[in-house]
């Protein structure tokens, strides 16, 4: 039985098989179809044998999109589309642009627009899509070969190659305060001494706050593309203004738990707090969820309060283990959730996946019935029984039957995936703001150099809940920014989300997240929300990656 570490490296090691799917579809009229008896048919187009790598790539990307994307049926055929029409200034972006008009197919009834818009804040199409999206294995954290890098802060193996510093600016853009949202584990800005709660400055000596528009490319050039940079901060304890020493641009391995703490409730009560970043492979979170789940129970640990405000999803292996700490041992066998990969994928149609083999850990194909067969991702079972999960339950705290959840539009997919397997057992309540909106997940398909994560499957609860592609409401009313008041550390429980959290498992009422003058404007706003500003504070991972894929015969 391999570990979780190979498996999360099988899963990235998608390579093609010596030729590109292009050169091996079925020579038939464009846009016939394989009829099935059970009436699921299989697209087939014919796509020209000659071309640049570069083409055949973006005829390939077309054709798997065909059989595997969540909403394949909307997608026309190969000569309505013609992929090869994507330019870009590079190769990934060309493929990138393909790849957004691919995800415009698929319309969500529900607001009439692609499940996959991504709206700007001032409510206008960002050109990027919501869910997909692809990566470039040059492009990644050195620390990490086999990382997320470019979607992300910290990998998803818990390596990071940055100050370690999440921050952002609130308030008008005449009068703001960039505050330390979060600080990561191991970084040189946590060994400098920096905190959420602490706001900066200065930066290299120019003091910011006073124009938000003139002062955004000094901010974020240093702090994203810089070496070294020199901080003067407000510190959140009330000691003042502080020169740090320079933060340096460092190579490190972080924790994914920013903080835990033990709350003293009423009476005998403890309820315990974690605040998690990311769902990250199983080497770099298990300890940490062993190590606070452990103290949890050994201290009496009674309800508790998950902050995942930050946290963007990951490996859906990661979050079952954080759903089975929770949840008690009579839930044991019990349906935790089910993933649903569209209906050519579940019927074993999806032709188009035999052309991919499953790689080992080492880069090596597998023959798992030593039949001389070669697994490939055609092998595979994507029927709903196959892919449902049940709990099995995890550690010694074995007592919890109240959870609340504290989030914010950057919270996400696997995220998301453990509020809602636990709703239907347990009493769950969520404070903050409305979550991302991301009931879906993905595995990687690559081609050459680049992999592919295109929407692919949806999770469903024990009641069959899900389809929160516009984000879960959460129960304090959804006010906007003033829920986040990072004038106050993780576990600080005159924060306003922890604060309404708290008086719900201690009074059994939540408190509406009142706004704050140390953080927030008259008008709820974000400075980073002004139009045409994108979040460059929100660079975590957003994702729901299935990293289990075993041939099942």
């Amino acid at each position: 039985m391999k570990s979780e570490s190979s498996f999360s490296k099988v899963i990235h090691l998608l390579v093609l098989t010596g030729f590109l799917c292009t050169l091996s579809v079925s020579c038939k009229k464009d846009n016939d179809k394989d009829t099935n008896t059970d009436g699921v048919e299989t697209p087939v187009d014919i796509a020209p044998t000659t071309g640049s790598r570069n083409d055949m790539i973006k005829d390939s990307v077309f054709l798997y999109a065909r059989q595997i994307y969540l909403w394949w049926r909307e997608i026309p055929d190969y000569n309505s589309f013609k992929p090869r029409r994507f330019t870009g200034s590079s190769p990934i972006d060309a493929l990138d642009e393909e790849l957004y008009a691919i995800t415009r197919y698929g319309i969500n009834p529900a607001n009439n627009k692609p499940y996959e818009f991504r709206p700007a804040s001032n409510g206008s199409d960002t050109g990027i899509p919501k869910y997909s999206y692809f990566t470039d294995a040059d492009d990644q954290n050195p620390s990490a070969p086999l990382s997320l890098a470019k979607k992300s802060a910290v990998d998803l193996e818990g390596n990071g190659l940055d100050f370690g510093i999440r921050a952002d600016a609130y308030g008008e853009a005449t009068n703001y305060k960039l505050y330390i949202e979060a600080v990561y584990p191991g970084s040189d800005a946590a060994k400098k001494g920096l905190k959420r709660g602490d706001y900066i400055s200065k930066i290299n000596g120019t003091e910011i706050g006073t124009n938000y528009n003139s002062q955004y490319n000094l901010i974020w050039s240093s702090l994203e593309s810089s070496s070294s940079v020199s901080l003067t901060v407000q510190k959140g304890d009330g000691s003042g203004e502080v020169n740090l020493p320079p933060i340096n641009r460092t190579s490190y391995a972080s924790s994914p738990v920013l903080k835990e703490a033990i709350l003293n409730g009423v009476g005998s009560q403890r309820i315990g707090y974690m605040a998690y970043a990311r769902f990250s492979n199983l080497t770099n979170s298990l300890p940490e969820f062993t190590r606070v789940f452990n103290t949890f129970a050994s201290q009496g640990v009674t309800d508790l309060i998950i902050d995942l405000r930050y946290n963007g999803g990951g490996y859906v292996s990661t979050a079952e283990y954080l759903i089975n700490f929770i949840a008690p041992s009579s839930l044991n066998g019990k349906v935790m959730y089910a993933e649903h990969f569209n209906e050519l994928m579940q019927a074993g149609k999806a032709t188009i996946l035999s052309r991919k083999l499953i790689l080992d850990a080492f880069g090596k194909s597998q023959d798992s019935n030593n039949d001389g067969k070669l697994d490939t991702y055609a092998d595979v079972s994507y029927d709903i029984a196959s892919n449902t999960r049940h709990f099995s339950k995890k550690g010694s705290l074995n007592n919890i039957s109240r959870v609340v959840f504290i989030v914010s539009g950057s919270t996400a997919s696997a995220s998301e995936l453990v509020i809602n397997s636990l709703e239907p057992y347990l009493d769950v309540k969520i404070v903050g703001e409305t979550t991302y909106g991301k009931p879906v997940g993905f595995f990687p398909i690559r081609f050459d150099n680049y992999d592919m994560y295109l929407s692919m499957f949806e999770s469903r609860n024990a009641r069959n809940e899900g389809g929160y592609f516009l984000g879960i409401t959460p129960d304090t009313g959804n006010s906007t920014a003033d829920n986040d008041n990072p004038a106050y550390d993780f576990g600080d429980i005159r924060e306003a989300s922890l604060k309404a959290a708290y008086s719900y498992l201690t009074q059994g009422s939540l408190l509406a997240s009142t706004k704050s003058s140390t953080n927030v404007s008259s008008n709820g706003v974000k400075a980073l929300e002004l139009p045409g500003k994108l979040n460059k504070a929100d660079k975590e991972f957003k994702g729901m990656i299935e990293d289990r894929i075993i041939v099942r015969r």
